[in-house]
């Protein structure tokens, strides 16, 4: 993928690297990047925006700290029309995928840093095609479900063919969300309380800053390549679990301690 060889490209230049989502298109691939990075003495992050993103920080502290009780269930929705039927993200060989390596990855990222932990088994289904020539290479659509420790569920859903933008959770005590979520202006957040008065901010430039002092600081990143790892194997395992109909095991006791604000 243009990810894996320009971050490796990049750490043999002496550049410390922000790599956009989807790490890359195969774990073989983001295991050789996070080699070439560690060899290479840079420092190494992933284009996890929301990270660095008020509204979204604030899912996590309302999850993580239990302000309104233990969450019971997120759902998570990202769907965007995706129009031009001769783009990049329709070829596979260019995309990896269709909208769940695209959107459906914010998603499954929405879900871990609301609940705090990690889930342990996925189930998924494929959307019907309602254009099966336009989608010939990719998924249209696809809707997975996560389960977490303690029967907590994720039920997610990602598209390229309808419009929504979505993070929720319900908890013992009431209700959090944002809609949209995932986008760089224009959040809007409320919970069972009311709405979260936030200010906006320019999430890639906050990343930017923010990596610049990791760099400066000689410190960690809170979105290192091991989260885009993590990531990978979720997807891959949804993807496993569509096309076999079978629940899929996760085991991602490593990555333990990437989900605590």
């Amino acid at each position: 993928s243009m990810h894996a060889e320009f971050v490796i490209r990049a750490a043999r230049a002496g550049k410390h690297v922000i790599c956009e989502k989807p790490m890359a298109t195969t774990l073989d691939d983001c295991h050789k990047m996070i080699r070439a990075c560690k060899e290479a003495g840079v420092k190494f992050s992933l284009g996890y925006r929301l990270h660095f993103d008020p509204f979204n920080q604030e899912m996590m502290r309302l999850g993580q700290n239990q302000v309104l009780g233990s969450v019971d269930r997120v759902i998570a929705k990202h769907c965007m029309d995706v129009g031009d039927p001769g783009q990049w993200r329709l070829k596979r060989d260019l995309a990896g995928g269709g909208p769940l390596m695209d959107l459906g990855i914010y998603c499954i990222q929405g879900a871990l840093y609301t609940i705090g932990e990690l889930p342990i088994a996925v189930t998924a289904i494929f959307q019907n095609k309602s254009n099966p020539e336009k989608f010939r290479d990719v998924e249209e659509g696809i809707e997975w479900q996560m389960e977490f420790p303690l029967g907590v569920t994720a039920s997610c859903e990602t598209s390229y063919s309808t419009n929504v933008n979505l993070l929720h959770a319900d908890a013992v005590s009431g209700w959090f969300e944002l809609q949209p979520a995932y986008v760089y202006s224009g959040l809007k957040g409320q919970t069972s309380d009311g709405p979260m008065n936030l200010q906006a901010v320019n999430q890639q430039a906050e990343q930017m800053d923010d990596f610049a002092l990791c760099i400066q600081n000689d410190s960690p990143t809170r979105v290192p390549p091991e989260m885009g790892l993590r990531d990978m194997q979720i997807i891959l395992a949804v993807y496993e679990a569509a096309c076999t109909g079978r629940k899929v095991r996760l085991h991602l006791d490593e990555f333990q301690n990437l989900i605590e604000i």
